[in-house]
C-alpha cells in the first residue's frame, strides 16, 4: 500500500529517494518524507500531498546525507498531515513502516505509561519509541530490532536507520513485501523492486518473517526464528521494470492500448496456436479429471475475474466452482471438500485478505494455485504453483491490462479442465483456442472505437449515477465496469445481473441515470432485450454494447450504441472489458479527477 525505499549510498542519497518513491506513486499516497544521517544526526524532511511537495521541500531545505530512508505514506492510523506522515523518529531512530500493527494500542499505552512523548498519531511511531527503549536499555542497533519485532502483531514491513550510524540499515517484514538490492559498494531496499529499478539489476526477496541487517559491504538476513539464512539473488529484473507512459496522457491509457499485446502474450504462454491445443506448463498440478470441486478467491477487479471463471468452469467442464471475495473467504469457516483445489488471483501477488486465504485452503488440505503479475511475490512463493500472467508492470492504480490477462489464463485453465474432465471434445478444444487466439486481434478492434466511447463518456461525466447491466459472463463485466466508474471518476456506479434490475434496482432509473448494457448477441440477448426495454418505458437513458447483429436486433432507442465486433460468446468478457474501460477513462479525463492514482486507493492493498 505505502511506499518503502532505503539507501546506503557513496552521494547523497535524497535525490535518488525522491527518485525511488516516484516509482512507487502508483500504489497510492497521501504524504510523503525522508530521513537522512547528516554527519551522523538524523534528519527529515516531510511534506503532505504529493511527492512535489517534499521535493520543493528539499530544495529549499536540502540533505546531504548517505545514507537515508524514503516512505509515501496510505493513512491508516492518523489523518494524512505532515505529523503523521513518515519517517517518525526518535533521538536515536528514523523508521518507516507499511502495514498496520495490530496491538498498536496496547504498546502506545505502555510507552506512554513511562513518561515517553508521542507525537503522532500512528502506529509506526511506536515501533520507534519501542527500538528506542532497548538502545536506552544498551543494546545495539540489530538486537534492539531483534527483541522489538515479537512484541508486534500484524503485517508490516520496517525499514530503521540509527542516529551515528552511517554504515547501517535494518529491515524486516512480516506480510509486506520488501525487497533489498545490491550495488557497487551501495545497498538498496524498497518495498517494490520497480522502485529499485533504475539502480541495480541484482534483486533479493525477504521471505515472510525475516529480518535483515544491512551494511554497504555485507548483507545478513535472519529467519523469524533468529537464524542466519540465505535468499536467492535474482538478476536482470531491474531494465523489465523501467517503464513511462510513452506517448500517452496516462499510464492507465496505456495499458489499455497494450492488451492486444499482452493478452497475446500471456495466452500464448497457456496455448499452442498452432495445434490449437491448450498446453499448460508442467508445474500446474490441479489433477482436473479427479477434482471434487475448486474453490476461487479475489478481491476487487480481480475478484470480477473470478466470477467470470465460474462461468467457464461449470460450463466447459462442469466442475463446481465456488467463488468468494478473499476478506470473507476464511471467516465464514468454509467447509473444503477433501481433494479439492483453490485458485487465488492477485495483480501483486501480495494483497493481505488474498494470502490470508491461500495459507487457509492450504491448511485445509487443498492444492493451491495462484494466478498472479509479480511472479516473485509472496502468493506466488507460497502457492502449490502459480499461473503466472504476462501484463508487466501495471502502475495505474485501477486494473486495467492484468485483469484481461487475468481472464486469458482462467480460460485457458477452464479448457484444459474440460478436455480432463472428458466434457470438451478435441474438436472442442480447437474451437475454443481458435477463439482464444483471436482475442487480440478482436481487442485491437474495439481500441478503434474509442473515439465513440470518448462521446459518449462526455454525457456520462454529467451523471450523478450509473446502473451496468448484463446476463452470463457480462454480468461480471457490467460489475467491473462500474467499478472502474467509481474508482477513477467518483461517480456512483452499480452493477447488477440483468434479470434482478426489476428486483429493486429498477426505481433508480430516470431521464437522469444512464444504463450502460453489456449484451453481445448470444443465447441469452432476447432477456437482456426484456430488461432495457423496461429501462426505455422509465426514460432511462440506454448505452447499449453490443455487436452488429445485437444492435440490430434490440428494438430499443439508445443513447449511444458501441458496436463490438462478431465473436464466439467464450470470449466476449477478454473483449467487452475494453470498452468500458475506455468509457471509464475517458469519464474520469472529462472530469479532471487523477486518472493514474486516484483518492483513497492503493495499487497493492498489503493489509486487510
Amino acid at each position: 500500500m505505502c511506499g518503502i525505499v532505503g539507501i546506503l549510498g557513496q552521494t547523497p542519497v535524497a535525490p535518488q529517494l525522491i527518485d525511488a518513491l516516484r516509482r512507487l506513486e502508483y500504489r497510492g499516497y497521501d504524504s510523503a518524507g525522508v530521513a537522512t544521517l547528516e554527519g551522523g544526526h538524523l534528519t527529515r524532511r516531510r511534506a503532505e500531498g504529493k511527492l512535489s511537495q517534499l521535493a520543493a521541500r528539499l530544495d529549499r531545505l536540502p540533505l546531504a546525507g548517505k545514507a537515508g530512508i524514503g516512505h509515501t505514506r496510505w493513512a491508516t492510523h492518523g489523518a494524512p498531515t505532515e505529523g503523521n506522515a513518515h519517517p517518525h523518529a526518535t533521538e536515536r531512530v528514523a523508521i518507516v513502516h507499511n502495514g498496520i500493527i495490530e496491538n498498536y494500542r496496547e504498546l502506545r499505552r505502555e510507552v506512554e505509561a513511562e513518561g515517553r512523548l508521542v507525537e503522532s498519531d500512528t502506529d509506526t511511531e511506536i515501533v520507534a519509541q519501542l527500538i528506542t527503549r532497548r538502545l536506552e536499555d544498551g543494546l545495539t542497533p540489530a538486537d534492539a530490532v531483534r527483541v522489538t519485532l515479537p512484541r508486534l502483531q500484524g503485517a508490516f514491513a520496517l525499514a530503521v536507520i540509527f542516529e551515528g550510524y552511517d554504515d547501517l540499515m535494518i529491515a524486516a517484514r512480516r506480510g509486506s513485501p520488501l525487497a533489498i538490492g545490491r550495488g557497487d559498494r551501495e545497498v538498496y531496499l524498497g518495498s517494490d523492486a520497480i522502485a529499485l529499478a533504475p539502480f541495480t539489476s541484482s534483486i533479493i526477496y525477504l521471505e515472510d518473517g525475516d529480518w535483515a541487517v544491512l551494511s554497504r559491504a555485507e548483507i545478513t538476513i535472519f529467519d523469524e526464528a533468529g537464524n542466519a539464512v540465505e535468499r536467492p539473488t535474482v538478476h536482470g529484473v531491474g531494465t523489465s521494470l523501467l517503464v513511462d507512459k510513452g506517448n500517452h496522457r496516462h499510464f492507465m491509457a496505456k495499458e489499455i492500448a497494450e492488451q492486444p499485446e499482452v493478452v497475446g502474450h500471456t495466452l500464448a504462454h497457456y496455448l499452442d496456436f498452432a495445434a490449437a491445443r491448450v498446453n499448460l506448463p508442467d508445474d500446474a498440478r490441479i489433477d482436473f479429471a479427479a477434482l471434487p470441486r475448486l474453490s476461487i478467491t479475489a478481491c476487487g477487479t480481480a475478484y470480477y475475474a473470478a466470477l467470470t471463471a465460474k462461468y467457464w468452469f461449470e460450463r466447459l467442464a462442469r466442475l463446481p466452482t465456488d467463488v468468494d471475495i478473499a476478506s470473507e473467504f476464511r471467516y465464514r469457516d468454509v467447509p473444503l471438500t477433501a481433494g479439492g483445489a483453490a485458485l487465488v488471483i492477485s495483480q501483486s501477488g501480495e494483497t493481505a485478505d488474498t494470502l490470508a486465504s491461500l495459507r487457509y485452503a492450504r491448511q485445509a488440505g487443498q492444492t493451491v494455485g495462484a494466478v498472479v503479475n509479480v511472479h516473485q511475490s509472496t502468493i506466488a512463493r507460497e502457492a502449490n504453483f502459480i499461473m503466472p500472467t504476462l501484463a508487466g508492470p501495471e502502475i495505474g492504480v485501477a486494473s486495467t491490462k492484468a485483469f484481461t490477462c487475468q481472464l486469458a489464463v482462467l480460460a485457458s485453465l477452464a479448457v484444459a479442465a474440460g478436455r480432463a474432465r472428458g466434457v470438451l471434445t478435441e474438436a472442442d478444444e480447437e474451437k475454443l483456442v481458435t477463439a482464444l487466439a483471436e482475442v487480440p486481434r478482436l481487442e485491437s478492434v474495439a481500441m478503434k472505437l474509442e473515439a465513440e466511447i470518448e462521446a459518449l463518456a462526455a454525457d456520462i461525466s454529467g451523471a450523478g449515477h450509473v446502473l451496468y447491466l448484463g446476463r452470463g459472463t457480462s454480468y461480471p463485466i457490467a460489475l467491473e465496469g462500474a467499478l472502474k466508474l467509481k474508482e477513477i471518476s467518483y461517480i456512483h456506479a452499480e452493477g447488477y445481473a440483468a434479470g434482478e434490475l426489476k428486483h429493486g434496482p429498477i426505481a433508480l432509473v430516470d431521464a437522469d441515470v444512464p444504463v450502460v448494457v453489456i449484451a453481445p448477441y448470444d443465447r441469452i440477448f432476447e432477456k437482456t432485450v426484456s430488461n432495457m426495454q423496461e429501462v426505455a418505458a422509465r426514460g432511462g437513458r440506454i448505452i447499449l454494447v453490443t455487436d452488429e447483429k445485437g444492435a440490430d436486433a434490440a428494438g430499443v432507442t439508445t443513447a449511444g450504441t458501441i458496436v463490438m465486433p462478431e465473436m464466439p460468446a467464450t470470449v466476449t468478457p477478454l473483449v467487452y472489458a475494453v470498452p468500458v474501460q475506455l468509457l471509464a477513462y475517458h469519464t474520469a479525463v472529462f472530469m479532471g479527477t487523477d486518472v493514474d492514482q486516484p483518492r483513497n486507493l492503493a495499487k497493492s492493498v498489503t493489509v486487510e
